[in-house]
């Protein structure tokens, strides 16, 4: 169905974006007809319509095909795909969506098989850099698509998105990696504060394993072939701890070696945990097994009392089993990790970033749509569950899912948090989601701090030194 010919019953959608512009704000309004069902709650509530002239700018694309690769798995892939109804609906482009878990590693073999996708939505900006540098296969971004960047994101999002000062990849969510997931019920009837120091927290677990004699903390870091990725998390929010943001921004650039002595603390830091088996691994076996347990289900323990305490990323909310209540007073819910810094408040955050390997019309209307306020705000109302936020500045808070989801859009605006991209994400691709990565399980298996940042630093390619 052309756009010109689309009914208007056919527009109405769980979203309505408004005229007026390529990065315009969503518009609520309820439109009567259809009586189609709202969202999660059901009823007969009636849905909102898509108003399809900011479209126009794209041209006649209609009857087009742009075909999208991505990491991105059900169930958070489902919601990916219906923030896209808007763009489909509106320019009668099919969106050929295609996720895997195996996408680091197979999106290389299909770029050197000749057999790239449209558009790819890429984890790592190192891996952009890497791909950018290597094959020359993906293509800058339109005008349009770094206009909407320039006006609505923060500039040093846009430098990620950047390889040797042509932008190439548009920022997408913004991730809030600094969180420990706990339950607030076991909590309160253990008697428990939400710790508000690194000190507190090395206190609280050490308490807790004398409580329940038995290791406190749960982990995983089996990921296919990304295993071992949870585990830099760790690392690098403990470098923006141990040695600070600035020496951060120096190992990212490896302006210092991968095995440099605050990089050694930090991840001896880290082990204080992970590698202390009287702390780890809470109901799925000792140290070694956090490199075998999915990341997935890692934190599943806090629903049925194994586990008290799980690091993950604000997304790890949508790994939990349907019906789960993330609350402050709920089932789960998550805190700030803390820090005994007082003068900042280090945040590490992540992000996927939607890179281009053709320059059609129809893929580079696809790629602005991606950098606008109408995407972000499309992708929010298409997340019921909650576990997405964006960095986009016209992104309304009111449409984020859940409270836990504005609490991470309120410590993104706090004025007293740093924040670092994934240090991982920055590397050069063979570390970053290389070397980085297997170095975590052998770390994990048994060996040292020093050697295993020893190997990291001998694998780094001396043309990015």
């Amino acid at each position: 169905m052309t756009r010109s010919t689309m009914s208007r019953a056919g527009r109405r959608r769980a979203m309505a974006v408004a005229a007026g512009g390529a990065s315009l704000a969503l518009v609520l309004a309820a439109c009567s007809g259809d009586g189609g069902d709202g969202g999660d709650g059901g009823g007969d509530t009636a849905t909102p319509e898509i108003d399809c002239a900011p479209y126009e700018e794209f041209g006649d694309i209609d009857g087009t095909e742009v075909h999208v690769y991505t990491s991105i798995v059900d169930p958070e892939g489902a919601t990916m795909q219906a923030s896209f109804e808007p763009f489909t609906e509106c320019t009668g482009v099919t969106i050929d969506y295609e996720a895997s878990r195996e996408f680091e590693a197979q999106l290389l073999v299909r770029i050197q098989a000749g057999n790239s996708p449209d558009i790819a939505f890429l984890p790592q900006p190192g891996l952009l850099r890497t791909i950018v540098e290597d094959t020359g296969a993906i293509v800058p971004a339109p005008d349009a698509t770094a206009a909407n960047v320039d006006e609505f994101f923060d500039p040093a999002l846009k430098e990620y998105g950047t390889v040797d000062g042509t932008f190439y990849a548009a920022p997408m969510d913004a991730n809030v990696k600094s969180y420990v997931w706990y339950s607030p019920t076991a909590f309160e009837d253990a008697g428990y504060e939400v710790p508000e120091t690194w000190t507190e927290l090395l206190d609280l677990t050490e308490q807790m394993a004398s409580d329940i004699d038995g290791p406190p903390w749960c982990a995983g870091v089996e990921s296919g072939d990304a295993t071992g990725w949870p585990g830099t998390d760790w690392v690098e929010d403990m470098m923006l701890r141990t040695a600070g943001p600035e020496v951060y921004d120096q190992w990212v650039a490896h302006e210092i070696p991968f095995n440099d002595p605050q990089v050694v603390e930090a991840f001896d830091a880290a082990g204080e945990i992970l590698k202390n088996p009287d702390y780890v691994n809470a109901g799925l076996g000792g140290v070694d097994s956090i490199a075998t347990t999915p990341w997935t289900d890692a934190g599943f323990g806090l629903l049925d009392g194994s586990c008290y305490l799980h690091r993950a990323a604000n997304f790890y909310q949508t790994q939990f089993p349907e019906g789960t209540n993330v609350a402050e007073d709920g089932d789960v819910f998550a805190f700030y990790l803390p820090t005994d810094q007082t003068d900042i408040r280090p945040v590490e955050i992540g992000g996927t970033f939607a890179a281009a390997f053709d320059d059609r019309p129809e893929v580079q209307a696809f790629q602005t749509y991606i950098s606008s306020a109408d995407w972000a705000n499309a992708k929010a109302l298409a997340t019921p569950n909650g576990g997405w936020v964006n960095a986009n500045k016209q992104l309304d808070p009111e449409n984020l899912a859940t409270d836990f989801d504005k609490l991470s859009a309120e410590i993104l605006g706090d004025p007293a948090s740093v924040t670092r991209f994934d240090a991982s994400d920055l590397m050069p691709g063979e570390v970053g989601s290389g070397t980085f990565w297997t170095a975590i399980v052998e770390w994990l298996t048994g060996a040292s701090s020093q050697d295993v940042t020893d190997t990291v630093e001998a694998s780094w390619p001396a043309s990015t030194s």
